[in-house]
């Protein structure tokens, strides 16, 4: 302090009482640096040049003749003069010069200005320059580490080094640490001075305990337990088990956000007039832990009263939209019905196109009475057209490809179902990781812009590598795979399997916009190799090729047509069917080689809220193929499947899931076994592949069946861990029955029923958990299952494992 007084008169001295004024004015100017050590200060601080004179009266008035700069090393005299609100040839006075050192000062390129005029006119500039920054080091830091504290920092190696925002830093270092759950932390920074003006910024960190959370304790409650509203908070009290949680440490922000959800919490059950009264974080005498202390007045439950919908004019009739409402009278409030029922509202009027419409609900609490009246006040802005669509994002796929799956263009009236659905369709692509469609004004108040952001993601792999199921024991895949081929929305899959069952070589091509028109086109080229001798005693093969097309009736029906031409081979072991051997005339009858030439069609319905996951909505498909155009094998082979969804939260999902099939043979033909239906492993968990049906006790040989129903009831749940791990949990149901093998192949050679051949339609359930794991490698899941009801002959399993490329 001394010494800057010190330096302070002797400025005054030489300057006399303007200068006074201009270097009390430059002090202010800059910036204080409360936690730098002054030795460190003193090293940094450059050499000071002598000030020039000044020779002039405060009240006088003077001419500049020439201005001259000192002291600047790698700023050019130009750049200076450019900053300067002074030129040549000006009257200045003190105002004038306290003006130009504030001014050169916002630069934040000077670490001290003097000014002076000499008698002659001259107007000399003396500058300090600030340092260049050479490095920016931290020290002490183990619980946060070094890119996230880069990261936070605004000063970076080669910017110019300025007190205030080494200052600021600090703050947000800091902040950074009380975030954490390190109340106690310190940043001090300090500077090392290098040649030609550089200095190098440390952080020196003492980070200080972790301060956790002793306990959380409410008061005034009575409706619901202390230990239900912990489970609401996402703050939890500290544990020597929770040492992968970062949510037992104080923060401040956190506790803001539990009270946001208990009052959520309350509200969601009927409590309208729910407020929280005090929270206090109560820090312990030894600084490692917070008491947490929340107080409530949980109040009285509601219900819904009287709620209606009141808009300013007949274009939206309110008596319809409130049919459309997801509340009546009587229901027990809950706040996030108001949230759904103005979403329905919004959704309604964007259906009816008006894009840009304001709802406000209202309310009167009648505690005599504990209901609730809720108005929607609608206020609706004229109707609107699509003025323009921007597509944004894409820096791979063409603009072509994310304009053709928009359900509305431009010059259409704004609708917004249909924005919903052409977000589900880009979502529905799978070349984007995101998908943003928004509105605004456009260039007239009938008019509005649609800006479709996108966030590209991979779509191409190249895959090489094993893995192991319990169907296929073990497995080499070498593939390669591009959804988006030339950001043309081609898919193109080439790929070769290898396993102990299964190996496999096919080749897929798909343009999804056939001569430019709304038809998918492709083609298929496969070879595969099926060893089901573990579970059939034969080998399949199969080589061929096929054509698809696929067009839409309606926005959420498809219809995909396809002719295959194929060549399948059964082989059967030496010695398994001739010369007295013991094998079943339901597999027998198979060996050889036939072409099957078949022609089929799929027609799928898809009515779900969301493509990828599914909270609302349902699926049905039908699926036929009639063989018998030319080749060897005649048959008509028919599959329904459906699925019902419905989500109480994002998290718990139930599901209903029902599939049957059946096929004949015509023209005198009878099922061959490779065009059976074999159920169990993936298809019907707790029985191995191929583990339930018609079968052969003697050689115990899965015979397959003409008829299969399967049911399915699945809840997906919440499991705990954070979504980026991709693994998802769920409990299931499987019930459903298989069989109706041809009669032919249930008597013997006398004409007999066959006592060795098993086929009864038998109805068969299990029960399980399991787990989806999107792995780096692959989806893989877990089933862990008990049977229920099964038959003798049966082959079970109470644990499987599978994996699937990624194709």
């Amino acid at each position: 302090m001394t010494d800057t007084m010190n330096r302070t008169t002797f400025r005054a001295r030489i300057l006399g009482p303007s200068g006074i004024a201009l270097v009390m004015a430059a002090g202010l100017a800059a910036p204080a640096f409360a936690q730098e050590a002054p030795a460190a200060e003193a090293q940094a601080a450059p050499a000071q040049s002598a000030t020039p004179q000044v020779v002039m009266a405060e009240e006088q008035r003077a001419q500049v003749n020439r201005i001259l700069v000192r002291g600047n090393q790698r700023i050019d005299q130009t750049t200076v003069l450019s900053y300067l609100p002074i030129q040549p040839g000006d009257m200045v006075d003190p105002v004038t010069f306290d003006v130009a050192v504030r001014t050169l000062y916002r630069t934040n390129l000077f670490a001290n200005i003097q000014l002076g005029l000499q008698p002659n006119g001259d107007l000399v500039i003396e500058v300090v320059e600030n340092p260049i920054i050479n490095q920016v080091t931290f020290e002490g830091n183990k619980a946060l580490t070094e890119k996230k504290l880069r990261d936070e920092v605004t000063i970076s190696p080669r910017g110019i080094y300025t007190r205030a925002r080494v200052q600021e830093d600090v703050g947000k270092i800091v902040e950074l640490y009380r975030l954490s759950g390190r109340i106690s932390a310190t940043v001090t920074p300090r500077l090392v001075q290098l040649d030609q003006n550089r200095v190098d910024v440390v952080f020196e960190i003492d980070e200080g305990p972790e301060t956790g959370i002793a306990g959380i304790t409410f008061l005034g409650n009575e409706a619901f337990s202390d230990a239900d509203l912990r489970e609401v908070m996402v703050t939890q009290t500290s544990r020597w088990w929770r040492f992968f949680s970062s949510n037992d440490n104080y923060d401040p922000n956190r506790l803001d956000y539990d009270r946001e959800q208990l009052r959520k919490f309350y509200t969601n059950r009927g409590y309208y007039d729910f407020a929280i009264r005090s929270s206090v974080a109560e820090l312990k005498p030894d600084n490692s832990a917070f008491a947490v202390t929340i107080t409530v007045d949980e109040g009285d439950r509601y219900n819904f009263g009287e709620v209606k919908v009141v808009t300013e004019s007949d274009r939206l009739n309110g008596e319809f939209l409130e049919r459309l409402l997801p509340i009546r009278s009587g229901d027990l409030y809950q706040s996030d019905r108001i949230e759904a029922a103005v979403d329905t509202l919004t959704f309604a009027a964007g259906s009816a196109g008006y894009a840009f419409v304001d709802i406000t609900p209202s309310y009167r609490a009648n505690p005599e009475t504990d209901t609730v009246d809720v108005t929607f006040n609608v206020r609706e802005g004229a109707r609107v057209y699509v003025d323009r669509i921007n597509v944004v994002g894409n820096t791979r796929t063409l603009d072509s490809v994310i304009r053709r799956e928009m359900m509305l263009g431009e010059g259409d009236a704004f609708n917004r179902n249909l924005i919903e659905r052409s977000r589900n369709n880009l979502r529905a692509l799978g070349f984007f990781k995101d998908v943003k469609i928004e509105e605004t004004r456009g260039s007239q108040p009938d008019r509005s812009v649609v800006n479709v952001t996108v966030e590209e993601q991979p779509t191409g792999e190249l895959s090489v590598g094993a893995g192991f199921s319990s169907f296929d024991s073990f497995t080499l895949n070498l593939g390669i795979t591009e959804r988006n081929f030339r950001g043309r929305g081609q898919n193109i899959v080439a790929r070769a399997e290898w396993g102990s069952i299964r190996q496999q070589v096919d080749f897929r091509f798909t343009e999804p916009k056939f001569m430019g028109r709304d038809l998918a086109a492709g083609f298929d080229l496969f070879h595969t190799r099926m060893d089901l001798r573990e579970y059939s005693s034969y080998d399949y093969r199969t080589t061929g090729g096929g054509l698809r097309l696929t067009y839409p009736l309606n926005p959420y029906t498809r219809l995909s047509t396809r002719y295959f031409l194929k060549s399948d081979e059964v082989m059967i072991p030496n010695n398994y069917c001739a010369g007295g051997g013991f094998g079943s005339s339901a597999l027998c009858d198979q060996i050889g080689s036939y072409i099957n030439s078949s022609a089929g069609y799929t027609l799928f319905v898809d009515r779900r809220n969301d493509p990828i996951r599914a909270t609302r909505g349902w699926t049905a498909t039908l699926r036929q193929d009639f063989a018998g155009l030319g080749g060897d094998v005649n048959y008509l082979k028919t599959e329904i499947d459906a699925a019902w969804y419905y989500g109480f939260s994002p998290k718990w999902i139930v599901s209903l899931q029902g599939s049957t099939g059946y096929v004949s043979g015509w023209n005198g033909d009878a099922i061959r076994i490779n065009d059976r239906f074999f159920k169990g492993g993936n298809s019907f968990r707790g029985f191995e592949t191929a583990g339930m049906g018609p079968r052969d006790l003697t050689t115990t040989d899965a015979l397959g069946g003409k008829f299969y129903a399967i049911g399915t009831i699945e809840l997906t749940l919440p499991n705990g861990l954070p979504e980026q791990y991709g693994i998802r949990t769920s409990l299931f149901a499987d019930v459903g029955t298989i069989g109706k093998l041809d009669d032919r192949y249930l008597v013997n050679a006398n004409g007999q029923p066959n006592p060795n051949i098993v086929d009864d339609l038998a109805l068969r359930a299990a029960a399980g958990v399991s787990i989806h794991w999107r792995s780096p490698m692959g989806p893989i899941r877990f089933d862990l299952s008990k049977v229920i009801s099964k038959e003798d002959y049966d082959k079970t399993e109470t644990f499987r494992f599978s994996t699937s490329t990624q194709f």
